[in-house]
């Protein structure tokens, strides 16, 4: 159920695909998803065109161009606990996986309700 998209600079399909995997083990470990539901975008920025901005030191954070934006879109319901569990596993399975250092893993959340859903065939499947 959630649905991650995932923006890298310097990222070719290898670092991409190790990205999309610790996100999704981040998820079910810290939030308890099923391991099969696994819905991503996954974006690399490599073709000269510099489509990404960002502050270096936004909040006192040094990042660099090896930045990678986690946006996660998932159902209500999850604690504050729950939510520092999953930025703190994704942080440290990006850095295990990709190499990514966890300063420059920026994690955002938006949550929505089962009728914001369809996973196909015009049909809300969670408000059924």
């Amino acid at each position: 159920m959630p649905f991650v998209r995932i923006d890298a600079l310097r990222a070719d399909e290898k670092r991409l695909e190790a990205l999309g995997r610790a996100v999704h083990d981040a998820l079910v470990e810290a939030i308890g998803i099923p391991p099969d539901d696994l819905f991503q975008v996954l974006n690399g920025h490599d073709d000269g065109r510099r489509l990404i901005r960002y502050d270096d030191g936004y909040l006192g954070i040094h990042r660099d161009d090896d930045l990678v934006f986690f946006a996660i879109t998932m159902r209500s319901g999850r604690t504050a606990a729950q939510k520092q569990a999953l930025y703190r596993r994704i942080a440290d399975l990006a850095h295990e996986y990709a190499g990514t250092e966890p300063r420059n893993v920026f994690v955002t959340i938006t949550e929505n309700e089962p009728l914001d859903w369809s996973f196909g065939d015009g049909v809300a499947q969670y408000a059924l």
